[in-house]
């Protein structure tokens, strides 16, 4: 069995920042640099690699970038859900977690872009959100964690908060990674790379998670332009398997 790998960007345009109260008042919508700048230059560095990821995105953004979203399909890539606004999902009531993610499924299905994958911001699941997933259609979900499986029908693929970007870059995280001074985009290719080594030598699923808000200055972007290279040698040596996690979910779930 060759060990499997997924590249995956969480969050899109101005979201977030809507969500927090911190967006400028007055400020258009909709021309988000995340968006206009740094996703067609992701986009082409995956184009470069041959390689095809996974996009968790905010229902919202069917509103405000519904042609980029519409271009993440075209090009291969899959289309996840991130919630409708960027809302924390932890706590949330069962009915407001079952009205977001009926919204999400709406607006992305409009496109022509039903989503079947589902992370949720901030990295937790509620009580009752697997069965929820599975009545709205999703196959799987990408919780913090660390345990490949399959839950009431619905693969889980988690992901590590080491090998996200926004954990080493931002404050916000200084307390998880027990730090107050940001990590350098140096360190963070090394422990990706470090990570991404260890899983090809035990044979397991791993995944990165980048942000595109996060892809500048250059030596960030960088770093996901030299992990795209080092996954295609190992896909290209037969070291290693590059898939959304739409299709891992596929098979771990056969």
């Amino acid at each position: 069995m060759t060990a499997a790998h997924t590249i995956t960007f969480d969050n899109l345009g101005e979201v977030t920042a809507l969500q927090r109260g911190e967006f400028p008042d007055g400020e258009p919508l909709g021309r988000h640099f995340s968006a206009t700048r740094a996703l067609p230059r992701i986009l082409d560095a995956l184009d470069e690699a041959g390689l095809r990821a996974t996009f968790f995105v905010e229902g919202f953004n069917t509103e405000l970038y519904p042609e980029s979203l519409s271009a993440l399909a075209a090009a291969g890539h899959e289309v996840a859900y991130h919630g409708w606004c960027h809302e924390e999902w932890a706590g949330l009531d069962p009915g407001e977690e079952a009205e977001l993610l009926a919204r999400g499924v709406r607006a992305l299905d409009e496109l022509g872009l039903r989503p079947r994958g589902f992370r949720p911001p901030g990295g937790t699941l509620n009580a009752g959100s697997l069965r929820l997933l599975r009545e709205h259609g999703f196959t799987h979900c990408s919780p913090a964690g660390d345990a490949v499986a399959v839950h009431a029908g619905v693969a889980i693929l988690p992901f590590a908060w080491p090998l996200v970007d926004a954990y080493h870059y931002l404050p916000r995280f200084a307390g998880m990674r027990g730090s107050e001074a940001p990590r350098s985009p140096e360190r963070f290719a090394r422990i990706i790379a470090g990570a991404l080594h260890d899983a090809v030598a035990e044979d397991r699923h791993s995944a990165v998670v980048f942000h595109p808000f996060l892809a500048e200055p250059e030596e960030r972007f960088a770093v996901i332009r030299g992990h795209l290279h080092t996954v295609r040698e190992l896909v290209d040596r037969g070291d290693l398997w590059c898939a959304p996690y739409r299709d891992v979910a596929a098979r771990i779930s056969a």
